[in-house]
């Protein structure tokens, strides 16, 4: 009998059926929590959109929109996943389980593009930089939301659905290392793939956010120089709403460099290494989606005080809850 190139040695990362059982009640538990704030934010600009006199929402709400869209059916379907990792122990279903994990890389790329183009628009508002062909296409992409966002969209499905035909999925016949309906490259083409895929759908992204990150801190500190000069030290500067919109996005920047590191991680560890903890990527997936979620709310001030003057309004009706209250700060 044939034994597998792996069985040799222990492997160093292995998950039991007990792991991936925590796993999957914690991915339940942060898909709550990204569902509650993702829908806040969704609820809140349906209320601008129809308060508008135009009826059309502001880029960056639109943007905002776009991801919580993304996020809430990223979770979803994590969650799909690792509820068949856990019931489906012989891989009887693996083929959904391959779908999904497609669908789920597809929404990955949706929302991480999204969130790179939302740092690239607070990127070009908030910094003022002299006027040459860069500038002039940041602009153009800004004033054409709409397109970036379809065009990021159709891209998310095209660059993944091809994993389908290119990688082959395990079905419960190869090595019994491998997640029900993980797929796995099984030549030279498949993990030329999967590089292809990490590149363009993790790092891009994020050397976008940090291009970005990197432009908006410099000139943060320029202009609070330029402020502390021209008051002479009398009073320390404030920007107000502008520098809590600059706090969310390096915020957003730096929850994704340090999932990105995780992620790539894992994901070696799947490929190249063919353990089963596809389980782990999904949860540190779902720690990233709830996280970004409450970084967007708490980044629009109005939404932030609102969220909490409804939670202290709900916590008015039981007074055995009155400790837990959180102080509003009044303008």
């Amino acid at each position: 009998m044939l034994r597998s190139p792996y069985s040799s040695r222990e492997p160093s990362i292995m998950l039991s059926s007990l792991d991936k059982l925590v796993a999957w009640v914690l991915t339940g538990f942060l898909a709550i929590l990204t569902i509650f704030f993702n829908m806040y934010l969704l609820l809140i600009n349906q209320r601008n959109y129809r308060k508008s006199t135009k009826h059309r929402l502001n880029p960056a709400d639109f943007i905002i929109t776009a991801i919580s869209l993304a996020s809430m059916s990223l979770q979803v379907l994590m969650y799909l996943w690792q509820t068949l990792d856990v019931i489906d122990t012989v891989c009887r279903i693996s083929l959904a389980g391959a779908i999904l994990l497609v669908l789920i890389f597809s929404l990955k790329f949706i929302m991480f593009w999204s969130t790179a183009f939302l740092t690239f628009y607070y990127g070009t508002k908030l910094v003022m930089e002299p006027v040459h062909c860069y500038t002039r296409f940041q602009e153009a992409i800004v004033k054409h939301v709409h397109m970036a966002l379809a065009v990021i969209v159709v891209s998310g499905f095209a660059n993944c659905v091809p994993l389908l035909s290119v990688l082959t999925y395990y079905n419960g016949t190869s090595s019994g290392l491998s997640d029900c309906g993980s797929i796995m490259p099984t030549d030279t083409t498949g993990l030329a793939y999967v590089f292809y895929y990490g590149i363009i759908s993790d790092i891009v992204p994020g050397i976008i956010m940090v291009k970005c990150s990197i432009s908006i801190s410099y000139h943060l500190a320029k202009h609070l120089l330029d402020m502390k000069a021209s008051s002479n030290g009398a009073h320390g500067p404030k920007l107000g709403t502008q520098m809590r919109v600059i706090k969310m996005t390096l915020s957003l920047v730096v929850v994704y460099v340090v999932f990105l590191i995780v992620d790539i991680f894992t994901q070696m560890t799947v490929v190249l290494m063919r353990r089963n903890t596809l389980a782990l990527t999904i949860l540190f997936a779902s720690i990233y989606t709830t996280v970004s979620a409450s970084v967007l709310v708490y980044g629009k001030k109005s939404y932030w005080k609102e969220l909490i003057a409804t939670y202290n309004l709900f916590l008015a009706e039981y007074p055995c809850l009155s400790s837990m209250k959180v102080k509003e700060v009044k303008t």
